[in-house]
């Protein structure tokens, strides 16, 4: 997805939630996909991008249904 900047939801942390990035900035800690969303909101990137699509998202340690 052109122009979509490359979003990395890291392994979840023992403590539980996931870290997200993108690039060298890190957004936060999310705990679902509600905390993943609201980042993107706030770093400016539509909430349209599709969250399986490995182009856009790297998910590390699981995918959209693992946070803990």
């Amino acid at each position: 997805m052109s122009g979509v900047p490359r979003i990395v939801v890291h392994p979840p942390a023992p403590s539980g939630g996931r870290r997200v990035s993108i690039g060298a900035e890190t957004l936060g800690v999310a705990y679902g996909v509600v905390d993943l969303l609201e980042f993107l909101v706030r770093a400016g990137v539509s909430t349209d991008v599709p969250l399986d699509d490995p182009e856009v998202i790297d998910w590390r340690g699981g995918g959209p249904g693992i946070w803990s």
